[in-house]
């Protein structure tokens, strides 16, 4: 977690000024699988994430075996088989918010930049809601992952159990940046 957070920081030093780069204190990544066999969740609370309301710039990282499952076995499965935290511990998003300004109050934003996944990175728009009021910031979205496209492979003999797409919701909740 100090290195996803290293990075974050590393990333938004290039940035102008520490007025308008906000850095979360809570985070919330979940991701929901509904299959015909089986409904399998999961949630993280270790993730990272900055945001620089200057230039609009938006980053997080999120270790992959910090997400919890009701059942290890499952918690096992995902980190050995599927996403091979070992070998890939975090997955980041690295971009702009789009179609935003200096506001205050609620926003609907589009978050556009690179989501890497199991060393696989695309280009993504992930639709987002933006809420500040005074000091904080909150950032809400979700938005699909398509498992085949991240080359995260499902064996066919649980096909019924995971599905080809995972829903994955975001919750960040920043503080100022301060030096």
């Amino acid at each position: 977690m100090k290195i996803s957070a290293t990075i974050l920081l590393v990333v938004f030093c290039c940035f102008s000024t520490f007025a308008q780069k906000y850095i979360s204190h809570h985070s919330n990544v979940h991701f929901y699988s509904s299959a015909p066999v089986e409904d399998i969740e999961a949630v993280n609370s270790q993730s990272q994430s900055a945001i620089d309301l200057s230039n609009g710039g938006f980053a997080f990282a999120v270790p992959n075996n910090q997400f919890e499952f009701k059942k290890s076995l499952m918690q096992e499965h995902f980190n050995e088989n599927y996403m091979e935290s070992e070998k890939y511990p975090k997955s980041t998003f690295i971009g702009k918010l789009k179609n935003w300004m200096l506001f205050s109050g609620e926003k609907e934003v589009v978050a556009s930049g690179d989501l890497t996944i199991h060393g696989v990175t695309k280009k993504v728009d992930i639709p987002a809601k933006l809420n500040i009021q005074n000091d904080q910031l909150i950032v809400d979205g979700v938005f699909p992952i398509a498992l085949a496209e991240y080359k995260i492979k499902i064996p066919k003999a649980l096909f019924y159990n995971i599905a080809d797409t995972v829903q994955v919701t975001v919750h960040f909740e920043y503080k100022p940046l301060t030096k």
